[in-house]
């Protein structure tokens, strides 16, 4: 029995609520190891539409404990109202089921703003990343920099107003050189106080927990947010996000050693898209891309963003499969290519009229590549709904294969619609 790590093998929006609402059915822990409440994922129960930002899928099943780890950098405001949201929709969110880590840092605010400052400035020199603005890079940054509040802070009102001072040395210079007010140190200690009694009770030793659980023999799926190409040092920097999105993540980011990693699952959907500024080297800015968009419903979970969108990109894939070490894939959203005559693949690029088989990892060379094309012919009939390999039409199995063979991992769920019993399982992760 393996421990199962789920981790977005493209720009993030691939699908993996619905594949981790799955398997949360199938294990005991659910927990969140990086990123922030600017990860959003839609999950389908029994007929009812939850939308989750911050707080793992677990959640919304009976008898899952769900865990936060010290990976994430944590808005305890979004957090309330998450929680909140969640009441109102018949699902209690209690200290008995969800675990925040004592070490896990908090985004305030002044890192709200900042991260608004910043775009704003950027969007004027041509420089924008295309952040959410919620304060996610601004947050890892204070704990790269060790002056990060965190939530076991929050018990500690002697300790609290020091870690406040220190904090806003740095964030009031910033302020006043991007030419804004600074900020009052009563402004943040009210807003730390305000929201300490509804985040401590949920307060652990996670590392001691998954411990625990891991040597009971429990299962523990471990769930990545974003995707692989938005890792802070395998993605296409600087169009990334602020943390390590990639499978080796989920054991520093939660406080288990690598050896509670098992089976990698790298959900992975039929076609490609992407979110704000950055390199996209098959993306279709035509008819092609508006189809895409419209059949597959590409607008953010958070944002409400549209979604840019292209053909499958293989080697970009293929690249994920190899950094995260991915085991098998879950393919989504096949369903959206239903009815299309002609499907392109990506099988490799030209760079400066030189044949190449990974993306290069500097920003002027990802802008210069050319994509290179297989094209397939597409299928008549519908996979939407499919729950076996025989309710596939035969082209749509070609081009599972075909996909396959071009990254070097097999599919081991394939998803044909958001409802999550419409799963083609081939091997279940946890019994790899």
């Amino acid at each position: 029995m393996a421990n199962v790590v789920v981790v977005g093998s493209q720009w993030g929006d691939e699908g993996k609520g619905k594949i981790v609402d799955w398997l949360s059915e199938r294990a005991d822990v659910v927990v969140r190891f990086q990123g922030g409440h600017n990860a959003g994922h839609t999950l389908v129960v029994d007929g009812k539409v939850y939308k989750l930002s911050l707080l793992p899928s677990g959640v919304v099943r009976e008898g899952k404990l769900s865990v936060i780890g010290n990976g994430v950098v944590f808005d305890p405001h979004a957090f309330v109202a998450e929680v909140s949201k969640l009441k109102e929709q018949g699902v209690s969110v209690t200290p008995d089921r969800l675990k925040i880590a004592e070490n896990t840092s908090l985004i305030l605010s002044l890192h709200r703003e900042l991260d608004g400052f910043r775009e704003d400035a950027a969007s004027n020199s041509g420089t924008k990343i295309g952040t959410t603005r919620r304060g996610i890079g601004p947050a890892y940054e204070d704990k790269v920099g060790r002056r990060a509040i965190r939530v076991m802070d929050l018990a500690d009102l002697e300790t609290l107003p020091l870690k406040v001072d220190r904090m806003l040395t740095h964030h009031n210079a910033v302020r006043r050189g991007l030419g804004h007010p600074e900020v009052e140190h009563s402004a943040i200690m009210t807003e730390l106080t305000s929201v300490a009694d509804e985040i401590l009770p949920y307060m652990d030793r996670v590392w001691k927990i998954l411990d625990d659980k891991r040597r009971a023999g429990e299962r523990i799926l471990f769930e990545g947010a974003q995707g692989t190409l938005l890792d802070i040092d395998h993605g296409t920097y600087p169009f990334v996000t602020s943390s390590n999105t990639v499978a080796g993540q989920a054991a520093p980011g939660s406080g288990v050693g690598p050896g509670a990693i098992g089976y990698v699952l790298g959900i992975t959907k039929a076609y490609t898209t992407r979110v704000g500024e950055g390199p996209f080297p098959t993306e279709q800015d035509n008819e092609v891309g508006e189809f895409l968009g419209t059949r597959g419903r590409e607008f953010g979970t958070v944002t409400g963003r549209k979604r840019r969108c292209g053909w499958f990109d293989a080697v970009l894939v293929r690249q994920a499969v190899a950094v995260n070490g991915i085991n098998g894939i879950a393919l989504t959203k096949l369903d959206v290519l239903d009815g299309l005559d002609e499907i392109k693949v990506c099988t490799g690029y030209t760079l400066d009229g030189e044949l190449i088989d990974y993306l290069p990892a500097s920003q002027g060379a990802q802008a210069r590549v050319e994509p290179i094309y297989e094209s397939l012919e597409g299928w008549k009939g519908t996979t939407a709904g499919a729950r076996s390999w025989n309710d596939l039409p035969a082209q749509a199995v070609k081009y599972v294969r075909y996909i396959e063979e071009l990254i070097g991992a097999p599919v081991a769920l394939l998803s044909t619609s958001p409802e999550r019993d419409d799963t083609i399982l081939v091997t279940d992760p946890f019994q790899d």
